[in-house]
């Protein structure tokens, strides 16, 4: 047969020269309704899917076999390479660096066999700080990242995690960058980029640049489409619990929880993932005003909706049966199920009348372009390399994170320091620096602080270390030893904080949120807080090391905000660092780096006062009569070893513009930030709003002037403009003089 004759006899949707959307077209048009709704549906656990044999191989399961004869091929399988506690999934028993790719090939060729039509599956899994999988490079989490102010080093870890997953056989990574950090009671706060919009949306921007790189009708093959969660919302639950109702006015929605969204969507993400709460009644995936009128009518959104795990089915308290709960959600504008039964039911939904066969195709077209973009029908048996060692950007973002909150002298660690001090039941331990969704590390993966100071610090350093007590718990017996070593030093360095590490101990609910805390649990998805307290035996021990008189440095490790007492010299933060945060801790401690991290979310004095964020509405937001109403330390807040002098901003066409000074003796990087506050509006504004940052490193005694673009300001609106090291600072900073914008255009 000859090359045209056989062109003419291959399908359209096989020939790789031909549009996407026609191949799309062509496709579809084949495929019976059984076929359509399989392609809906993604409800295994991809840990079924396989089983390791004696001979250290992998075959597949019954359960998989089952799961693509009943729609004649397989929509998306989640999580095949996800590893944990709740899965199971450890080195013994998982797909590591070297199998990986093998085991995801050998799943594609049965799912492509059992198609009539040789349609592939996508492979979905979680990158929430780097791939979940094993042997995947663990990141520092979302608000490490958020403090980090980088989203250029961001979008480079991003990539490197994108490369990652496609090296190993995955297609789609879920990414968690939308929730907004409004109630750090909430145990997935860790999970945030912070309490601002525009900080988020930066951070938005930087995933889907990093992993799906340049926009264009198909993706590199080490580039990944992204999902973008949880829209939309989540971050106000009420009570900070999770999963809760979100009791959301539509103003709030708009200027708060959803510019990350938008900006992702402007850079094209391929995708995002409805939330599990509600907006004005409504759960989001059942939300057709959310996910049809604002998501794809008014932002133009032409990509995958996806909806959170067993999401679907909870519309069944809504709609009093699955097969109404799957039309609905299917009909609001959900294309693809997550662990679900409603969605299997969609053929006789659509014979009901309960949702139309043109909704449905349209949902099945968007899975199958997807798919299309992926290359999946023409480079079936193909993947790329795996990328470069991950670990050097991991150390980037934790040492870009550190954020130094208080200090009256103790850091960096002097000179003259002979004796130190490491104390605490986070000091020698990597397990608690990683957060939630973090699969098994291999033993001798990353470092610990005191293994980190063992190896940095001067040589003739005497370095001594004592737990002095559990992360949880008032068990107070080890903190005589922890006194002692403290008492005879020159430094304590003292590790506190909490963790969100899974054991197989853990109770799980069946979409893997904790279901209750066990052991050292104190944080991570299904560890919700009441308060802000660390555990009570670690504040015995803060308080008795404290009181030997020497000079103590406290370090939180921590996924959320606590609330630790002002008694010790100096205080920082590094959140969860990821495996090698005890490195740019130490580095941080004895004056090799210096702390550039700053807070992207305030941190309280207690629970009591919450919520507790900068934007707030402009009132006399005076204290209580117990207690201030300001936070411990403010929105932008962190200290280096120098300081740094802010000039008045000024108005240059379109940007503002402002002079930044090294005041001190050090070289330093400042964070100057940019603020807009409303003067006169149509309704009433915020205190400040974040309109701008630039990280600007100085040597001693230097000036430089920042430039930031002015963004756009409504017609008619007047504002100012400050520029400070924080919202705190910007509250007292000299403004530009008011500017109104035109009438008719935006500055």
């Amino acid at each position: 047969m000859s090359g045209v004759a056989a062109r003419r006899h291959t399908p359209l949707y096989r020939d790789p020269t031909a549009p996407v959307d026609a191949r799309v077209g062509d496709l579809l048009a084949r495929m019976t309704p059984r076929e359509k709704v399989g392609q809906l549906n993604q409800r295994m656990y991809g840990w079924d899917a396989y089983r390791r044999t004696p001979d250290g191989g992998f075959e597949l399961t019954d359960a998989l076999y089952a799961e693509t004869d009943r729609f004649e091929g397989l929509g998306a399988l989640y999580g095949l390479q996800r590893a944990d506690a709740w899965s199971g999934v450890d080195h013994t028993s998982g797909p590591g660096a070297e199998d990986a790719a093998a085991l995801a090939d050998l799943v594609q060729r049965h799912v492509v066999e059992r198609s009539r039509l040789g349609v592939p599956a996508l492979f979905v899994e979680e990158v929430p700080h780097g791939l979940m999988a094993l042997d995947g490079t663990v990141l520092p989490v979302n608000l490490a990242v958020g403090a980090t102010w980088d989203p250029e080093l961001y979008e480079r870890a991003a990539a490197h995690a994108a490369a990652e997953l496609r090296a190993r056989g995955g297609h789609v990574a879920l990414v968690p960058a939308l929730d907004i950090a409004r109630d750090p009671r909430w145990g997935r706060t860790e999970e945030c980029f912070g309490e601002d919009p525009y900080l988020a949306a930066r951070f938005t921007e930087a995933a889907v640049r990093g992993m799906q790189g340049e926009p264009g009708e198909y993706f590199a093959a080490d580039k990944a489409p992204v999902v973008l969660k949880h829209f939309a919302g989540q971050g106000a639950t009420v009570g900070g619990r999770n999963s809760a109702e979100s009791e959301l006015g539509l103003r709030e929605l708009h200027e708060i929880h959803l510019p990350a969204a938008h900006a992702g969507i402007r850079a094209g993400a391929a995708a995002v993932m409805a939330a599990y709460n509600e907006v004005d009644g409504m759960p989001c995936a059942g939300n057709r005003a959310l996910l049809t009128g604002l998501l794809r009518e008014r932002w133009g959104f032409d990509g995958l909706v996806m909806a959170d795990g067993l999401a679907v089915d909870r519309l069944a308290r809504i709609t009093g049966d699955k097969v109404s709960a799957g039309a609905l959600a299917l009909d609001a504008g959900v294309d693809l199920s997550l662990w679900d039964e409603g969605f299997t039911h969609l053929e006789e939904a659509v014979e009901r009348g309960l949702v139309s066969e043109r909704t449905l195709d349209a949902a099945v077209a968007r899975v199958l372009r997807l798919k299309f973009r992926l290359g999946l029908f023409d480079r079936l048996h193909g993947t790329p390399p795996p990328p470069a060692d991950g670990s050097e950007v991991s150390r980037a973002l934790a040492r870009a994170a550190v954020t130094l909150l208080r200090n009256d002298g103790v850091l960096p660690a002097p000179a003259a320091v002979s004796r130190i001090a490491v104390l605490g039941p986070q000091a020698a331990t990597t397990a608690h620096q990683s957060g939630d969704y973090t699969a098994p590390q291999r033993p001798g993966t990353g470092t610990g602080l005191l293994d980190a100071l063992h190896t940095l610090a001067p040589p003739g350093v005497d370095i001594r270390y004592a737990r002095g007590c559990a992360l949880t718990g008032d068990d107070l017996s080890g903190i005589p030893e922890a006194v002692a070593a403290a008492a005879a030093s020159d430094l304590a360095v003292l590790v506190l904080g909490g963790s969100s590490a899974r054991t197989p101990e853990t109770e799980f609910d069946a979409n893997g949120a904790a279901r209750r805390a066990v052991s050292h649990l104190t944080c991570g998805e299904g560890a919700d807080l009441a308060g802000l307290g660390l555990g009570r035996a670690q504040y015995a021990l803060l308080d008795a090391v404290v009181a030997t008189g020497t000079p103590t440095a406290v370090v939180l490790i921590q996924g959320r905000p606590h609330v630790v007492p002002d008694t010790a010299g100096a205080l920082l933060t590094a959140w969860y660092p990821g495996p090698w945060g005890g490195e740019a801790i130490a580095e941080v401690l004895l004056g090799i780096a210096e702390p550039v991290g700053r807070l992207p979310l305030s941190v309280p004095r207690s629970a009591a006062q919450l919520p507790v964020h900068y934007n707030h509405k402009d009132t006399e937001y005076g204290g209580y009569v117990d207690e201030s109403a300001e936070p411990s330390y403010a929105f932008g807040q962190g200290l280096s070893y120098t300081g740094f002098a802010y000039g008045p901003p000024r108005l240059s066409g379109s940007t503002v513009e402002a002079d930044v000074t090294n005041t001190g003796r050090r070289q330093g990087r400042c964070v100057a930030q940019l603020y807009l506050r409303r003067l006169r509006t149509p309704v009433w504004p915020r205190t400040l709003e974040l309109c701008g940052f630039r990280a600007v490193d100085l040597a001693p005694g230097e000036t430089r002037t920042v430039t930031f673009p002015a963004g756009a300001v409504p017609p008619g609106t007047a504002v100012e403009f400050r520029v400070a090291e924080s919202a705190r600072a910007a509250l007292t900073a000299v403004p530009t003089q008011i500017f109104t914008a035109p009438d008719e255009t935006p500055l």
